[in-house]
């Protein structure tokens, strides 16, 4: 029986988080290229549009993190019988630890 795929149910923090990257750095980029933003004689339209491009750049992250949690069907060297390689372990340890401290809630302890 085939596994039904259930559409955005993977990665939604990282889509989330790409997804309001892109509105705000369109924003920021916008606004530094159209708004008079003077103060006492100063622009700041560049430093919106710098923001602009950076909050895009990180946005482009997140859509990479989203769509490379969305992979379905990849089969790993070790589904095939080899042995895992030593990325292989390396990244799976770093993606366990990572969602190990994402998903157990933090117990704050006085050290006194």
């Amino acid at each position: 029986m085939a596994q039904q795929y259930d559409g955005l149910s993977h990665c939604k923090l990282a889509l989330v988080f790409a997804i309001l990257t892109d509105l705000l750095g369109v924003l920021a980029l916008l606004l530094g290229v159209f708004a008079p933003l003077e103060i006492n004689g100063q622009d700041f339209g560049d430093l919106f549009v710098y923001s602009g491009v950076l909050l895009l750049l990180m946005s482009l992250g997140g859509w990479v993190m989203w769509y490379s949690g969305n992979l379905e069907g990849l089969t790993s060297s070790k589904d095939l019988g080899g042995a895992m390689g030593t990325m292989d372990r390396l990244a799976r340890s770093i993606s366990r630890n990572i969602s190990r401290k994402i998903r157990l809630p933090r117990s704050h302890t006085n050290p006194s």
